[in-house]
């Protein structure tokens, strides 16, 4: 492991000497805590207990590439936007992300929700599921689909927008495991629609999910809330002939869990229809209507009951992407989105490959 950080360090040095486009602390990305040693399985088993999820918050340093371009932070700054606005539902505003990876020898799939979290169709996910759109441009041939709809079917193609570089870091050679594991710190991404399906034509706002970034409180526990996603077992038992179709769950919520920050990062909610692979990136919906976490992983069904999940919390992704960006989950929704992808795209993608192109 530490021969490749130092070839990546190599890579990801003489890449940044020769754009000029930023300075950037390669040390910083070297581990310097111990690997965590409880996990669970992503959209799918068993994280820690109440207190701590993750006594470590992260193996790794938080680099500060992003923070640092000012290129950036001035497209991420520039109308942003106000998370209230065009409130929609979570059956309204979810889609089902559906991403491929295609070489000569094999292919890798991916199944997961998202929801419209801004009306410029930013879509929320998990980093799990968005972590496909990365291998764009390596050998093979990659490609996403965003479906929606009642049954879902095929409407957008997207981009990705921002993900967590420490979750792909952490978690890269997890790529090729059919059920990979890890706690859901930092399992967080986001895409935004480019274009309709063949050019079709697109609205001129997506029905986006108001979300609270407010810290829960401790007195949640118990507290009824809806799930939302695109459970995807019963379509795979049958080869996928069976459509694809949302489904909603009223239930409550079990257990409150930290990385660290001694705030809810993290919550148990009791099992539900939901709880299936392919509900990985939908929203958990507070009584107002609103966002309050998305779901990253299955939680302990002996405890909870069969479908029991975990999510993580929308306060918990605003102070996650604050710390990596300097900029708030919602100042990271506004601005010019192709432009800011841009510079992601030319200033972190290519670490981030070549963490993955290892794996692979």
């Amino acid at each position: 492991m530490d021969f490749l950080l130092n070839i990546i360090t190599f890579v990801l040095g003489s890449y940044l000497a020769l754009t000029n486009s930023l300075a950037l602390e390669i040390s910083s990305l070297l581990p310097h805590t111990e690997t965590p040693a409880s996990s669970s399985e992503l959209i799918g088993a068993h994280t820690p207990e109440l207190a701590h999820a993750n006594k470590s918050e992260s193996q790794y340093s938080i680099p500060d590439i992003l923070i640092k371009n000012a290129a950036y932070q001035k497209a991420s700054l520039v109308e942003s936007i106000d998370p209230a606005t065009a409130p929609a539902t979570a059956l309204e505003a979810i889609v089902n992300i559906y991403c491929t990876y295609r070489t000569d020898t094999y292919m890798k799939t991916t199944n997961g929700t998202g929801f419209f979290i801004d009306t410029d169709g930013v879509i929320l996910t998990n980093a799990h599921v968005a972590q496909f759109l990365l291998l764009e441009g390596l050998e093979g041939e990659a490609a996403c689909v965003i479906r929606n709809g009642n049954p879902a079917m095929a409407m957008y193609e997207a981009e990705l927008l921002y993900i967590s570089p420490l979750w792909i870091s952490e978690h890269a050679k997890l790529i090729n495991d059919e059920a990979p594991k890890g706690t859901g710190e930092r399992d967080y991404a986001l895409l935004y629609v480019t274009s309709g399906i063949d050019n079709k034509p697109m609205p001129a706002s997506f029905a986006a999910l108001p979300f609270d970034v407010v810290h829960l409180s401790t007195d949640i526990v118990d507290t009824e809330i809806f799930a939302t996603g695109y459970p995807a077992e019963s379509s795979m038992a049958d080869g996928g002939k069976s459509p694809l179709v949302p489904k909603q769950a009223t239930t409550t919520i079990g257990e409150l869990m930290t990385f660290g920050s001694n705030l809810v990062d993290i919550f148990t909610i009791r099992g539900s229809a939901i709880g299936e692979h392919g509900s990985s990136g939908g929203p958990v919906v507070n009584s107002d209507g609103n966002a309050m976490g998305i779901i990253s992983t299955r939680g302990d069904d002996a405890q909870f009951g069969d479908g029991s999940l975990r999510a993580i919390s929308i306060s918990y992704i605003d102070r996650s992407i604050t710390q990596e960006t300097s900029n708030s989950l919602a100042q990271n929704l506004g601005g010019n989105l192709p432009y800011r992808a841009s510079i992601f795209k030319k200033t972190i993608v290519p670490f981030l490959q070549q963490v993955l192109e290892d794996e692979l």
